[in-house]
């Protein structure tokens, strides 16, 4: 019976231990001051926590908001109501309390409002009114306190928190890593219940990215090899003129897709400026639309300005790819500022695929010339006008054209 008693009494501490793992650190949290506050919550992002009492009635709110993990003097820490409840443009237009750790004592607090993205947290007032505004720094923890005056029959608002480096004494600019991207939520003031946009952009990042490589990035590609290569062999005519057609309109309407998305992302992310990515985004959208064109305003092989289509066709096609792949890992750059190296398997792949395309392509280039080669030589042993000026059936030259 002694070690069936053991194992009840082990499994008993064992999920005491996991229940208590489990349970919100900020209720364990006290205050100096013995002040006690009616809800809690620890915030998901940025090791922090937020104390509130909320009387709805006269709009009163007491908080007290926790950033731990501060172990300089050298940062600023920020706790920001946004009245716009706007999840997607949380950061303009916040009204925000600032602390900033002295070496000589007390934080400095004050407050700010953010009236767009260069700021950089001056003083002033915001449109709230706030009284009892202090912070403490202890224990690499930063506390601000304050009590804030909400409009009538205020439920819940969008709220950020932040920390970044001070410069001279000046906030600078926070980092823009996932965790700083995704410190802001909906709360709601009498529930504690949330609203988190965080998951909901990064599925909308991953899927612009793979709209955009698999389109720009590997169909555009394919297109232009079949192009090239598949009509040097006869019984591929007219089969890889329709292949090449569609394999890069379906690239231009997945692409067009793709850059939709990314503005849509672009214009939800304020401070965040990829302008190398977005404006070579542009680009590829332009030249792609030419390129649809080019199919609606082409002309017959015998045309006398056939030759000067060739030239554009090529010319903005050979364009498109070289940009399109430049602009992929300019994507993967941006994807590794908000979620690190994770990533990292995706532009492997990417990577060989590119290769594997390349490699096809070189294989194709030499093989076609040593076919383009064969039939000249050929054509060189046949009596003279017999074949046609263009080579057997328009196959002779290797420069012929879409």
């Amino acid at each position: 019976m002694a070690p069936m008693l053991r194992l009840v009494l082990a499994l008993f501490v064992m999920s005491t231990v996991v229940l208590t793992s489990s349970a919100q650190t900020c209720r364990s949290q006290t205050f100096s001051s013995n002040k006690v506050f009616s809800t809690c919550r620890d915030l998901p992002q940025l090791t922090s926590y937020l104390h509130w009492t909320y009387d709805k009635a006269s709009g009163k709110l007491d908080i007290a908001f926790i950033h731990a993990g501060i172990t300089s003097t050298n940062r600023w820490v920020a706790w920001a109501i946004n009245p716009k409840n706007d999840l997607g443009r949380a950061m303009v237009g916040a009204q925000a309390l600032v602390a900033i750790p002295q070496s000589s004592g007390s934080p400095k607090a004050y407050t700010s409002s953010i009236a767009n993205t260069d700021t950089q947290l001056q003083e002033g007032s915001i449109s709230y009114p706030v009284s009892g505004l202090t912070a403490t720094y202890q224990n690499n923890e930063v506390t601000i306190f304050a009590t804030l005056t909400l409009p009538n029959d205020t439920t819940s608002f969008v709220h950020v928190w932040q920390d970044g480096p001070l410069s001279g004494g000046t906030p600078q600019e926070h980092s823009h890593e996932t965790s700083h991207q995704n410190s802001k939520e909906l709360l709601d003031l009498v529930s504690g219940s949330t609203q988190a946009s965080g998951n909901s952009r990064q599925r909308r990042r991953n899927t612009h990215g793979v709209l955009n490589a698999v389109s720009w990035g590997v169909l555009m590609p394919t297109g232009a090899i079949i192009a090239r290569y598949l009509k040097v062999f006869k019984s591929a005519d007219p089969a890889w003129f329709y292949l090449h057609v569609t394999c890069q309109a379906s690239a231009y309407i997945v692409g067009v897709a793709g850059f939709g998305m990314g503005l849509k992302l672009g214009s939800d992310s304020e401070g965040v400026d990829y302008d190398t990515h977005r404006a070579l985004g542009i680009v590829l959208f332009c030249l792609g639309t030419l390129q649809v064109f080019a199919l609606f305003l082409r002309l017959n092989k015998d045309h006398k300005y056939r030759f000067y289509w060739n030239v554009y066709h090529h010319s903005v096609g050979y364009a498109t790819i070289i940009i399109s792949i430049v602009n992929i890992f300019k994507g993967f750059d941006a994807l590794e500022n908000y979620v690190g190296d994770r990533y990292n398997n995706w532009k492997h792949a990417y990577i060989g695929i590119i290769g594997a395309l390349g490699g096809i392509a070189v294989f194709l280039e030499a093989y076609t010339w040593i076919i383009v080669l064969k039939r000249r030589q050929s054509e060189n042993k046949m009596p003279h006008g017999i074949h046609g000026a263009n080579g057997v059936n328009g196959y002779g030259s290797r420069t012929q054209q879409v």
